[in-house]
């Protein structure tokens, strides 16, 4: 019997997809509603967006984990 809390490659990629995009766009928003310049606001969207993701992957066995 497989594993519930298993997901599916496409199931992963969706979920990694759309926490990019809103870690991204939270902080991008969140940089320019500081005040902040739009090359400073860009990195903070590239930042958030790959910290949402890792934070979204914690507890699942992490990156290149590969699951039978």
């Amino acid at each position: 019997m497989e594993n519930p809390r298993q997901s599916c490659s496409v199931c992963r990629l969706l979920r990694s997809l759309s926490f990019s995009v809103l870690g991204g766009g939270v902080a991008g928003f969140g940089a320019l509603q500081l005040g902040w310049g739009n090359d400073t606001a860009i990195i903070a969207a590239v930042f958030g967006s790959v910290a949402a993701v890792v934070w979204s992957n914690r507890g699942r066995g992490g990156f290149g984990k590969i699951s039978h």
